[in-house]
């Protein structure tokens, strides 16, 4: 099946409600049984067909009454209001998993564990996203206000820099494991205090993860 040539190339903050590390990193259950989660990104370069994507902030909010896996998950696709109609399209679509290879990349294999989608929500997205000091701050007012940080040693207070490196992951090649905390409000709520987030580099097309 040959799909529309598209391709993202950016950078990412994903937190969700696990434990620092998060389980499912690794194939294992989530930390509290559920998952709840937000990823915002930031598209340095891009395009879908002819649209540019160079520029794009996006991001999506979601949860599932238990793991990923076993479904029933419902998802928000939040994005920049100084996007273009064309852009916003776009953005939508490889959101939903669609014009991608099957199992080839996370917004695809989430896509077939939904049952409820949200209206888009149109907003100013204002993202920081430091990778060099592994902060991150995520604010669209009246929807969500969250900061990430390093992960600090218990005793000294001290950062503690973790990077995980998966080679076949349907996410990313290699990301930075911090720590985050805020809240979101609207049709998906999320309240974390210290929970698991990462950052890392993405580099995305139709086919899945470029390496």
């Amino acid at each position: 099946m040959a799909f529309v040539d598209w391709r993202m190339q950016g950078i990412e903050i994903t937190n969700c409600n696990c434990a620092t590390g998060c389980p499912c990193q690794f194939n294992a259950l989530p930390t509290y049984g559920d998952c709840r989660a937000y990823v915002f990104f930031q598209i340095d370069r891009g395009h879908f067909a002819q649209t540019k994507l160079d520029g794009v902030r996006w991001g999506a909010l979601f949860a599932w009454p238990g793991p990923i896996h076993l479904g029933n998950g419902e998802a928000m696709v939040v994005i920049d209001d100084k996007t273009t109609p064309e852009q916003r399209a776009a953005i939508e679509t490889v959101a939903s998993g669609k014009e991608t290879e099957p199992g080839s990349l996370i917004t695809q294999v989430f896509s077939t564990t939904l049952t409820k989608g949200h209206p888009t929500q149109v907003k100013p997205i204002d993202l920081t996203i430091d990778e060099k000091a592994g902060t991150a701050r995520v604010e669209v007012t009246g929807l969500i206000d969250m900061k990430c940080e390093p992960i600090k040693n218990p005793v000294t207070g001290a950062p503690h820099r973790a990077r995980v490196t998966l080679p076949k992951g349907f996410e990313y090649t290699e990301a930075e494991y911090v720590s985050g905390t805020g809240k979101a409000t609207g049709p998906i709520g999320l309240d974390f205090a210290k929970t698991h987030a990462h950052i890392a580099k993405i580099h995305w097309s139709q086919n899945g993860v470029v390496r």
